[in-house]
Formats: C-alpha cells, sequence, structure tokens
C-alpha cells in the first residue's frame, strides 16, 4: 500500500487525478480505501481533498453491495476522532461529509454523529483546525441531503461570530445549503463586509474566497430556497 500511496501523490503533484483514481480501480475497495486513509493527513490541499472525494467514491459505491464495509470505513473514520485513538483525526469529518452527501442509506444513519462535533453538548470538537473540518463535512451533508442537517444551523449560526475567520467562512457557506432563519440570516448580513480570506473546497475545486463572499452567496442561495 505504501507504493500505491506513494504513486497517487507522485500522480496529484502532476495534476493528474484521472489516474490517481485509475491507480485505485484495480484493488478491492477495503483495500483501495487504506492509502486514502493517510493521504488524508498531507498538507498538500490537492493531495488531501483527493483523498476525501475518492474515500467518498468508494464507500458510497461499496454500500449498495457491501453496506457493512461501508459502515466499517465510517466506523474507522469515527476511531481516528475518538480520543482515546491517540490521533487527531484529520480530514475525517471531510471524509465522513463525502461519503454521507453520496449515500442516502449511510446518511440516515451516520448524520446525527457528524452533526454532534458541532455541538456542545455532543461530541464537541474544541479545536479549531478539526472542528472546520466538521464544519465543512456538514455543510458536504446538507449538499446532498439537506433534511438531515437542519439541526445544525444553531451551532452554525453560533460560529458565525467566531474569533476564527476560516470557522465564520465555512460556517456561512454550510449555512447556505443547510439553510437559515432570523438570526442567522441576520449575522450572515453582518459578514457581508467581512474581507478575510479563507480556503473552501466545492464541486472538486479548491479556492480563496473572502468570508463576505460566502456570506453573500450563502444569502442568495436561502433566499432563493423555497423556505426562504
Amino acid at each position: 500500500m505504501r507504493k500505491i500511496k506513494r504513486k497517487i501523490e507522485d500522480l496529484l503533484r502532476r495534476g493528474d487525478e484521472a489516474r490517481a483514481f485509475d491507480a485505485l480501480s484495480g484493488f478491492p475497495p477495503r483495500r483501495a480505501v487504506n492509502p486514502l486513509f493517510s493521504l488524508l493527513l498531507s498538507t498538500e490541499g490537492r493531495v488531501k481533498w483527493f483523498a476525501v472525494r475518492a474515500l467518498g467514491e468508494i464507500t458510497a459505491d461499496m454500500a449498495s453491495n457491501d453496506p457493512e464495509g461501508a459502515r466499517v470505513i465510517l466506523r474507522r473514520l469515527l476511531w481516528q476522532l475518538n480520543d482515546e485513538s491517540g490521533g487527531i483525526g484529520w480530514g475525517c469529518p471531510e471524509a465522513m461529509g463525502e461519503i454521507l452527501a453520496r449515500n442516502r442509506a449511510l446518511a440516515e444513519e451516520f448524520a446525527p454523529i457528524l452533526l454532534s462535533y458541532l455541538r456542545e453538548d455532543g461530541n464537541f470538537l474544541e479545536y479549531d483546525p478539526l472542528r472546520r473540518g466538521a464544519v465543512w463535512g456538514v455543510g458536504r451533508l446538507a449538499r446532498g441531503h439537506p433534511d438531515l442537517a437542519r439541526d445544525a444551523e444553531a451551532p452554525l449560526t453560533t460560529l458565525l461570530e467566531s474569533s476564527d475567520p476560516h470557522l465564520r467562512g465555512l460556517a456561512a457557506w454550510a449555512l447556505g445549503h443547510v439553510g437559515a432563519e432570523g438570526a442567522a440570516k441576520g449575522r450572515l448580513r453582518t459578514l457581508c463586509s467581512d474581507r478575510r480570506s479563507v480556503a473552501i473546497f466545492e464541486d472538486g475545486v479548491l479556492s480563496e474566497r473572502t468570508v463576505g463572499d460566502l456570506a453573500r452567496q450563502a444569502l442568495e442561495r436561502v433566499e432563493q430556497s423555497p423556505d426562504g
């Protein structure tokens, strides 16, 4: 697996995602995910987000024929986020969000756990850099199944006032998909002039956006929704 991991990293550094996916396709799904868990730890955005997307695609596809195998992968992600694991869980909330967005049955089972990482009365992630991943994961879940992410509105609204611009921007982006009512809309409006820049991964593209831009986009999306 180390050899395939190095090959994937090399292909991604050359911008060849298609061949990187092909390199994984020759392995059974349960083996193909092993190098991806290591790639989640990469500090290179292109590599990490490839791992997130690939884990999402492989696990969601696996759920059709091997639902228990897909659950094993999700439980492995959950374990990495557990203090007892001895790790930090980099990339795990994002991978969970990607998987759940792609498979409704898994989302119905595991979405409450993903949402609990944002709740102080749940499995709250205190470390801001890790919590950013949970916010993105919830937003990604909401893109696929907004009804399963509605309970995230309150904690996301609170994060709009975070001192961390990354959390503010990601929370604004996520609320655009989760939905926002009175208090959340008001706070989004106050962020429209926030010029701090944050990284956001959406539709396969990693880009830099201002918090204000993400807040305006969220407001537009909310206003255009049937419930807006």
